[in-house]
Parts: structure tokens; C-alpha cells; sequence
């Protein structure tokens, strides 16, 4: 199984955040899982990524050349793939991954976490979705989608892509534990 983790190019303010991105990478491994992620050396996807080669996981950054030099591509990487554009970068990140997860970060992980449930939306994927929601960091996230949701600009079955939880293994045994085939209600587009 692979993981995407979406995560902070910049570490946060609270080490909470910091404590999560460690946390994420020793579960990838310990499971026997590879860890797909942006390809930095840098914030929350450095410590996530370090942590995951460090106790073993297979390990596979893709980053846009433009960035590989900002972000500081991790070349210690088991596999480092510099591709053309951001729009590449997420679409291999979600084809080699089997589950997308969240951690806090900004704009570009806003981005990435939207792409991925406005692709599985209209269905162009099929992977369960996560979100990391660690210090309660996605709480008015949260609550602008029961925005969304009541004001009758997302369906029920659509805001119910997204599996939250504040503790990465009831999150991971969550997302591992389900099927596309249990999915299959939310990708309906009616």
C-alpha cells in the first residue's frame, strides 16, 4: 500500500504539527507501507519523509524542477522524480498512491487536498481520502464544507469523502480498512 501525504512545506507554529508529520512516517513503515509525497526536504513533508527512510518505508518524492531547488528536493529519496509541472506532480502522486492524506499546511496542500476530492468527485479516482486533523488546524475547514453541505452547494454523499480524525493510526487503520467498492455511493455525480 502507498500513501500520498499532503503536507506543509514549512513546519507551523505549533509542534504539535511537527510531532504529527514524525508520527505519520514511523506508521507508513511500521505498516510496510511506501510513502508518496512532494519530494522536499523542507516544513512537514521533510520530517514525514525523513522519518518514513529512516525506519525502513520506501520512499518516493515527485517535484517540479522549478522546486527542487526552493523546497530542497530530498535526495536521500528511494525514488526522486522531477517532473515539468505541478499538474504532473499531483497526478502521479494520486496514481501511484492507494490512500490521500492530509496533514496541516497552506495553500499548496489546500491545492492538493481539493484536486484530489473534486477528481474522486467526478471520478477520475477512487482512493479514500484522509485528513489529519491534528490541534484542530482544519476545524473551520471543516466547517466551511457543513457550509457548503447545508447551503446545498455539496451533496451529502460528496462531504462524506473526506475521513478526519486527530490521530493518525484511527486514521490509518480507517482508510486501510476501506474498499473502493464502499466508496462507490460517493461518486455519483446526481
Amino acid at each position: 500500500m502507498n500513501v500520498c501525504v499532503y503536507c506543509g512545506s514549512r513546519s507551523g507554529n505549533d509542534p504539535r504539527f511537527e510531532q504529527a508529520a514524525i508520527d505519520v512516517g514511523a506508521s507508513i513503515a511500521r505498516r510496510g507501507w511506501g510513502l508518496i509525497y512532494g519530494g522536499g526536504n523542507i516544513g512537514l513533508m521533510g520530517s514525514v519523509a525523513r522519518t518514513a527512510l529512516a525506519h525502513g518505508a520506501h520512499v518516493t518524492g515527485i517535484i517540479p524542477t522549478f522546486l527542487a531547488t526552493k523546497e530542497i528536493a530530498l535526495q536521500d529519496c528511494s525514488e526522486l522524480i522531477e517532473v515539468e509541472s505541478m499538474h504532473i506532480r499531483k497526478q502521479l502522486m494520486i496514481d501511484r498512491s492507494d490512500i490521500l492524506v492530509a496533514l496541516p499546511g497552506g495553500f499548496g496542500t489546500l491545492d492538493e487536498l481539493f484536486e484530489a476530492l473534486t477528481w474522486r468527485q467526478i471520478r477520475l479516482h477512487a482512493r479514500p481520502i484522509g485528513l489529519l486533523n491534528i490541534a484542530g488546524y482544519y476545524n473551520p475547514l471543516l466547517t466551511m464544507i457543513e457550509r457548503m453541505r447545508s447551503d446545498g452547494f455539496v451533496q451529502d454523499r460528496h462531504a462524506s469523502m473526506l475521513w478526519v480524525s486527530d490521530s493518525v493510526e484511527a486514521l490509518f487503520d480507517e482508510l486501510a480498512g476501506t474498499t473502493t467498492s464502499q466508496f462507490g455511493d460517493h461518486l455519483d455525480l446526481a
